[in-house]
Formats: C-alpha cells, sequence, structure tokens
C-alpha cells in the first residue's frame, strides 16, 4: 500500500498581484501545456513579432538557469 503524496498545482491564488496587472490584455494565465502543475502564458490572439510590453518584475535569469 504506497501512498504518493498530492502533487501541488499552481494556481492564480499563487500569483502575486503586480504580476496579474501587468499582464497584457490579450494574454492570460491557464494551467502549462509542458506541466500541468505549473501556470503558463497564453496569448488568445497573435502577439506580433517584436511586440514589447512589461515591465519586467523579478530576477534576470540566465539561459543556463532556467
Amino acid at each position: 500500500n504506497t501512498s504518493e503524496s498530492p502533487v501541488a498545482v499552481e494556481t492564480l491564488d499563487d500569483v502575486p498581484e503586480h504580476v496579474l496587472r501587468g499582464l497584457p490584455e490579450d494574454v492570460r494565465l491557464f494551467p502549462s501545456a509542458v506541466d500541468k502543475t505549473r501556470l503558463g502564458v497564453w496569448a488568445t490572439k497573435s502577439i506580433l513579432k517584436g511586440k514589447k510590453f512589461g515591465p519586467f518584475v523579478g530576477d534576470k535569469k540566465k539561459r543556463s538557469q532556467v
């Protein structure tokens, strides 16, 4: 009888308010297509190449760190 601990699933309640406020109008957070326990960023319509939005809040990471 093995009991596995439940996997924590990230929800919108886990996302800081400033992140939600900073999302562009056509971007939403939904369950990730890569990791179902995490939220992913989804566009509700096409985003033009070069489109900028922000400001970025948080620690900048090198590609090797993510």
